[in-house]
């Protein structure tokens, strides 16, 4: 059902609120470009300074300029397992094709407590969730074994793994049933993930280039893996920019230099340092960006 090239949306702000004409602007080049999932209000939709209302109010605004061209898998995930049930049914109501769940961050969850917690959202909604992986940003790893426990739930079609590790990727795919879609949440590993088996990804660098990483899927599906091979080694240094410091930052500041987007961010998100900025421009130019 979510296969394919996704981006993971930025939030565009202007003078401390939501810019809904600029997300509209962002969310169309994605069409045009080749994507296939748009994911609102996730990390890089800096989800975690939204307030509900904001949260809400970005998921109708992508449901609705989507009209069904594409798919939308909404940001749902909370620590707070009450909470990410109330965002699931809003996304749900709102018209979204399914939701994203990161793994509770801080209350740093037991295997066990992470497969509850999955299991009260499915259970209480009903409706096609997707984990989300990403140690890194939550402290705590949900292993292979606890996703095929989680697999054989009613509802919960695949996760985004971005734990980096590509033995854990193979042990996914190896586990899970054959529909349980694995997509990439990390791009520098894309295209290995993607040799595994992986059906896709959820990228900031789509929010960028777009068209080239919709053009490696397509290269991967015809099983032209020369091709896709030769599209990952031309999105390695703007993948690696991008992270050059906590993302969105990078990605927003890209976009504002691009004249797309203001580059406001939210506190404790700060803007880049001025040589990792002077980087950035650099390499945005090597790809015609500017």
């Amino acid at each position: 059902m979510f296969e394919g090239s996704g981006v993971a949306l930025v939030t565009p702000f202007k003078n401390g609120k939501i810019d809904e004409a600029a997300l509209l602007r962002l969310i169309e080049e994605q069409i045009a470009g080749g994507t296939r999932l748009l994911v609102p209000c996730g990390t890089t939709g800096e989800s975690a300074t939204l307030s509900h209302e904001e949260h809400d109010r970005i998921i109708e605004i992508t449901v609705a300029a989507a009209k069904k061209r594409v798919k939308v898998l909404a940001g749902a995930g909370s620590n707070s397992t009450e909470e990410a049930i109330r965002l699931t049914r809003h996304a749900q109501r709102a018209g979204a094709d399914g939701t994203l769940h990161i793994c509770p961050y801080y209350n740093r969850p037991t295997q066990e407590g992470l497969y509850r917690h999955f299991e009260a959202i499915a259970k209480a909604c009903e409706f096609p969730l997707v984990l989300y992986n990403i140690p890194g940003r939550t402290g705590v790893n949900l292993l292979p074994k606890t996703i095929a426990r989680l697999a054989k739930l009613d509802g919960i079609l695949g996760i985004k793994e971005a734990s980096a590790s590509l033995v854990q990727v193979s042990e996914i795919l190896e586990s899970c049933p054959p529909d349980f879609t694995v997509l990439s949440g990390e791009d520098a590993l894309t295209f290995p993930m993607l040799a595994l088996g992986a059906k896709g990804a959820i990228s900031v660098t789509a929010n960028l280039l777009p068209k080239l990483c919709a053009e490696m899927f397509h290269a991967a599906e015809q099983e032209n893996w020369k091709r896709a091979r030769q599209i990952h080694f031309e999105l390695a240094p703007m993948n690696r920019v991008l992270f050059i410091e906590t993302n969105p930052a990078p990605v927003k500041t890209a976009l504002a230099l691009m004249k797309k987007i203001s580059p406001e961010l939210r506190l404790p998100l700060a803007p880049l340092a001025p040589e990792s900025s002077a980087e950035l421009e650099r390499v945005l130019k090597s790809y015609s960006l500017l």
